[in-house]
Protein backbone atom coordinates (compact mmCIF):
# COMPACT_ATOMS: atom_id res chain seq x y z
CA UNK A 1 0.00 0.00 0.00
CA UNK A 2 3.05 2.51 1.11
CA UNK A 3 4.88 1.59 -1.95
CA UNK A 4 1.55 2.18 -4.35
CA UNK A 5 0.92 5.82 -2.49
CA UNK A 6 4.51 6.44 -3.32
CA UNK A 7 3.90 6.00 -6.90
CA UNK A 8 0.91 8.04 -7.47
CA UNK A 9 3.00 10.68 -5.46
CA UNK A 10 5.91 10.94 -7.68
CA UNK A 11 3.92 9.75 -10.77
CA UNK A 12 1.46 12.56 -10.17
CA UNK A 13 3.59 15.50 -8.79
CA UNK A 14 6.52 14.89 -11.58
CA UNK A 15 5.78 12.36 -14.36
CA UNK A 16 2.05 13.26 -15.31
CA UNK A 17 2.10 17.08 -14.28
CA UNK A 18 -1.15 18.45 -14.06
CA UNK A 19 0.14 21.52 -15.52
CA UNK A 20 2.96 20.64 -17.95
CA UNK A 21 1.76 17.35 -19.09
CA UNK A 22 -2.12 17.27 -18.95
CA UNK A 23 -2.09 20.93 -20.12
CA UNK A 24 -4.75 21.63 -17.12
CA UNK A 25 -4.96 24.62 -14.93
CA UNK A 26 -3.16 26.75 -17.46
CA UNK A 27 -5.25 30.21 -16.70
CA UNK A 28 -3.87 30.82 -13.36
CA UNK A 29 -0.34 29.03 -14.35
CA UNK A 30 0.20 31.75 -16.86
CA UNK A 31 -1.92 34.38 -15.05
CA UNK A 32 -0.16 34.66 -11.47
CA UNK A 33 3.19 33.15 -12.30
CA UNK A 34 5.08 37.63 -12.50
CA UNK A 35 6.23 37.20 -8.87
CA UNK A 36 7.46 34.10 -6.66
CA UNK A 37 5.52 34.96 -3.67
CA UNK A 38 2.29 35.44 -5.50
CA UNK A 39 3.13 31.82 -7.08
CA UNK A 40 3.47 30.21 -3.95
CA UNK A 41 0.63 31.66 -2.37
CA UNK A 42 -1.33 30.47 -5.31
CA UNK A 43 0.11 27.03 -5.00
CA UNK A 44 -0.76 26.95 -1.33
CA UNK A 45 -4.29 27.97 -2.15
CA UNK A 46 -4.52 25.26 -4.98
CA UNK A 47 -2.95 22.26 -2.68
CA UNK A 48 -5.29 22.89 -0.13
CA UNK A 49 -8.31 23.16 -2.49
CA UNK A 50 -7.34 19.95 -4.45
CA UNK A 51 -6.40 17.67 -1.50
CA UNK A 52 -9.69 18.30 0.61
CA UNK A 53 -11.40 18.55 -2.54
CA UNK A 54 -10.41 15.26 -3.18
CA UNK A 55 -11.30 14.17 0.19
CA UNK A 56 -14.93 15.68 0.40
CA UNK A 57 -15.48 13.96 -3.37
CA UNK A 58 -14.56 10.91 -2.60
CA UNK A 59 -16.46 10.87 0.18
CA UNK A 60 -19.14 11.75 -1.76
CA UNK A 61 -19.05 9.72 -4.33
CA UNK A 62 -18.22 6.46 -2.37
CA UNK A 63 -21.19 7.18 0.05
CA UNK A 64 -23.53 8.91 -1.52
CA UNK A 65 -24.03 8.97 -5.45
CA UNK A 66 -22.94 4.88 -5.87
CA UNK A 67 -25.30 3.85 -3.33
CA UNK A 68 -28.30 5.99 -4.52
CA UNK A 69 -27.01 4.88 -8.18
CA UNK A 70 -26.88 8.67 -9.32
CA UNK A 71 -23.76 8.79 -10.19
CA UNK A 72 -24.53 10.43 -13.85
CA UNK A 73 -24.47 13.82 -11.20
CA UNK A 74 -20.87 13.23 -10.14
CA UNK A 75 -19.67 16.46 -12.22
CA UNK A 76 -22.21 19.16 -11.01
CA UNK A 77 -21.99 17.82 -7.17
CA UNK A 78 -17.79 18.13 -7.78
CA UNK A 79 -18.07 21.68 -9.14
CA UNK A 80 -20.45 22.52 -5.84
CA UNK A 81 -17.65 21.03 -3.51
CA UNK A 82 -14.87 22.77 -5.09
CA UNK A 83 -16.83 26.23 -5.43
CA UNK A 84 -17.62 26.11 -1.79
CA UNK A 85 -14.40 25.36 -0.88
CA UNK A 86 -12.92 28.03 -2.73
CA UNK A 87 -15.30 30.31 -0.99
CA UNK A 88 -13.91 29.13 2.17
CA UNK A 89 -9.99 29.97 1.00
CA UNK A 90 -11.19 33.09 -0.43
CA UNK A 91 -13.16 34.21 3.04
CA UNK A 92 -9.99 33.19 5.26
CA UNK A 93 -7.57 34.94 2.77
CA UNK A 94 -9.30 38.02 2.77
CA UNK A 95 -9.57 38.19 6.62
CA UNK A 96 -6.43 36.91 7.17
CA UNK A 97 -3.62 37.35 4.67
CA UNK A 98 -5.30 40.46 2.93
CA UNK A 99 -2.30 41.32 0.86
CA UNK A 100 -1.63 37.87 -0.55
CA UNK A 101 -6.10 38.01 -1.11
CA UNK A 102 -5.26 41.33 -3.02
CA UNK A 103 -2.28 39.66 -5.00
CA UNK A 104 -4.14 37.04 -6.48
CA UNK A 105 -7.19 39.32 -7.78
CA UNK A 106 -9.28 37.75 -9.97
CA UNK A 107 -7.11 34.62 -10.25
CA UNK A 108 -8.40 33.12 -6.65
CA UNK A 109 -11.80 32.80 -7.38
CA UNK A 110 -11.35 31.02 -10.96
CA UNK A 111 -9.65 28.42 -8.85
CA UNK A 112 -13.29 27.20 -8.92
CA UNK A 113 -13.30 27.04 -12.72
CA UNK A 114 -10.10 25.75 -12.29
CA UNK A 115 -9.95 21.65 -14.65
CA UNK A 116 -6.95 21.16 -12.76
CA UNK A 117 -9.38 20.69 -9.70
CA UNK A 118 -12.02 18.97 -11.43
CA UNK A 119 -10.26 16.71 -13.73
CA UNK A 120 -8.35 15.64 -10.18
CA UNK A 121 -11.66 14.61 -8.71
CA UNK A 122 -12.44 13.01 -12.09
CA UNK A 123 -9.26 10.64 -12.22
CA UNK A 124 -10.22 9.65 -8.45
CA UNK A 125 -13.12 8.43 -10.15
CA UNK A 126 -12.00 7.12 -13.17
CA UNK A 127 -9.26 5.34 -11.98
CA UNK A 128 -11.68 3.43 -9.16
CA UNK A 129 -9.43 5.18 -6.31
CA UNK A 130 -10.26 4.87 -2.75
CA UNK A 131 -10.38 7.83 -0.02
CA UNK A 132 -6.84 7.33 1.15
CA UNK A 133 -5.39 7.14 -2.67
CA UNK A 134 -7.39 9.96 -4.05
CA UNK A 135 -6.47 12.05 -1.32
CA UNK A 136 -2.81 11.84 -2.49
CA UNK A 137 -3.42 12.11 -5.90
CA UNK A 138 -4.88 15.06 -4.81
CA UNK A 139 -2.19 16.41 -2.76
CA UNK A 140 0.33 15.29 -5.15
CA UNK A 141 -1.28 16.91 -8.37
CA UNK A 142 -0.82 20.10 -6.69
CA UNK A 143 2.03 20.02 -5.05
CA UNK A 144 3.16 19.05 -9.31
CA UNK A 145 1.12 22.23 -9.92
CA UNK A 146 2.99 24.51 -7.45
CA UNK A 147 6.34 23.69 -8.38
CA UNK A 148 5.63 23.94 -11.76
CA UNK A 149 4.24 27.65 -11.11
CA UNK A 150 6.98 28.72 -8.97
CA UNK A 151 9.79 27.48 -11.52
CA UNK A 152 7.96 29.79 -13.90
CA UNK A 153 7.52 32.47 -11.35
CA UNK A 154 10.94 32.48 -10.82
CA UNK A 155 12.20 32.18 -14.64
CA UNK A 156 9.66 35.13 -15.26
CA UNK A 157 11.37 37.27 -12.31
CA UNK A 158 14.82 36.80 -14.04
CA UNK A 159 13.64 37.34 -17.57
CA UNK A 160 12.98 40.99 -16.45
CA UNK A 161 16.49 41.45 -16.27
CA UNK A 162 17.62 40.24 -19.59
CA UNK A 163 17.36 42.09 -22.91
CA UNK A 164 14.53 40.09 -25.08
CA UNK A 165 13.51 41.32 -28.41
CA UNK A 166 10.23 43.08 -29.05
CA UNK A 167 8.28 40.78 -30.54
CA UNK A 168 9.02 37.80 -27.63
CA UNK A 169 8.41 39.99 -24.89
CA UNK A 170 5.37 39.55 -22.57
CA UNK A 171 3.31 36.39 -23.02
CA UNK A 172 5.24 35.14 -25.58
CA UNK A 173 8.20 34.55 -24.22
CA UNK A 174 6.15 33.20 -21.11
CA UNK A 175 4.91 30.69 -23.47
CA UNK A 176 8.25 29.63 -24.53
CA UNK A 177 9.16 29.24 -21.35
CA UNK A 178 6.45 27.25 -20.46
CA UNK A 179 7.25 24.89 -23.62
CA UNK A 180 10.84 24.62 -22.18
CA UNK A 181 9.77 23.40 -19.29
CA UNK A 182 7.42 20.60 -20.04
CA UNK A 183 10.14 19.16 -22.39
CA UNK A 184 12.25 19.10 -19.20
CA UNK A 185 9.56 17.73 -17.39
CA UNK A 186 9.17 14.79 -20.48
CA UNK A 187 12.17 13.80 -18.54
CA UNK A 188 10.46 12.31 -16.02
CA UNK A 189 8.65 9.87 -17.61
CA UNK A 190 10.87 7.40 -17.64
CA UNK A 191 11.60 7.19 -13.95
CA UNK A 192 8.29 5.16 -13.52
Amino acid sequence: MVKELLVILISSSLVNNVVLSQFLGLCPFLGVSKKTDTATGMGVAVIFVITLASAVAGLIYQYILVPLDITYLQTIVFILVIAALVQFVEMFLKKFMPALYQSLGVYLPLITTNCAVLGVALTNVQKSYGILTGIVNGFATAAGFTVSIVILAGIREKLTHNDIPESFQGMPIVLVTAGLMAIAFCGFSGLL
